[in-house]
């Protein structure tokens, strides 16, 4: 799994930390038990502050995305279908804000969206 900081997006570098790695938890590239890099590693190997790769784990601890044994390391937590499940929906809202935005700017109302989003479906039947 490889991680990439983006100095310049204005997102938080835990922030961006641990969307990757839950993205590679989500997609599967992450397997339940497999063995994260320790907090010390990660931080050297992306020359940040141990202070936020920490807060990036337990960010992600707390979301049932990780485990930690002590004196073991951090895991991939067993895949649950329900977090994964919500996960997806919460992405879907963003998502969805940002078509309704651009709705807006162009002044396309609910049902010009709607009709887009048909279009759009149907041509993956």
């Amino acid at each position: 799994m490889h991680i990439f900081i983006d100095n310049r997006s204005g997102v938080p570098i835990y922030e961006q930390i641990a969307e990757r790695i839950k993205a590679a938890i989500l997609s599967g590239e992450a397997e339940p038990d497999e063995a994260l890099p320790s907090i010390r590693a990660l931080a050297r190997g992306l020359r940040i502050s141990v202070i936020t790769t920490k807060r990036a784990y337990d960010e992600l601890e707390r979301g049932g995305f990780i485990y930690t044994l002590p004196a073991k390391g951090c895991f991939v937590a067993p895949k649950n279908l329900e977090l994964a499940r919500e996960e997806h929906l919460r992405q879907m809202e963003a998502h969805l804000r940002e078509v309704r935005r651009l709705a807006a700017l162009c002044g396309t109302d609910l049902d010009g969206v709607r009709e887009m989003l048909e279009l759009i479906w149907a041509e993956n039947d």
